[in-house]
């Protein structure tokens, strides 16, 4: 009457290499798109408890755009672990600083799940503020989201 439900098995998996140019992509849209496929809801055989996701790269991670006023007004907080620790940062001064990477990074990184599986699938991203990146012997494929919708990019 009804067919088997599949469960993929961990040698089943097939992971692909995408490649995302972030230049004037909004970070909370680049976020959720990279989430999905870091997890592996894109395809039809997903399975909550295994990691099947894709690789993903983020090139250009300097040149996201934040909309409205959340570059200046956007806080990032981090516990230091003392009394009174409780540091913040502006969104502006990360991604003026060394690492504006790092703004891409904790946006995927909040919207995959908490525990050993999400930080294994998070382990799947590699972020780089710059053009280059040392992956083109997995020769990822380029995937446009700036296509996908119009609000996905903004002219700065």
């Amino acid at each position: 009457m009804f067919g088997k439900t599949h469960s993929t098995k961990t040698a089943d998996v097939e992971k692909k290499w995408l490649l995302i140019d972030a230049k004037g992509l909004v970070v909370g849209r680049l976020a959720t798109i990279v989430a999905m496929h870091l997890r592996g809801k894109h395809k039809p055989s997903f399975t909550p408890h295994i990691d099947d996701g894709d690789n993903v790269i983020i090139i250009n991670a300097e040149k996201v755009v934040l909309t409205g006023r959340k570059r200046d007004n956007k806080v990032y907080h981090h516990y230091t672990g003392y009394i009174g620790g409780i540091k913040e940062r502006s969104a502006k001064s990360i991604l003026e600083g060394k690492f504006p990477e790092r703004i891409v990074e904790k946006a995927v990184e909040r919207m995959l799940p908490r525990g050993p599986l999400g930080r294994q699938q998070f382990s799947n991203l590699r972020v780089y503020k710059g053009p280059d990146h040392p992956h083109a012997a997995q020769t990822p494929v380029v995937f446009d989201i700036a296509s996908l919708n119009a609000k996905n990019s903004r002219s700065v």
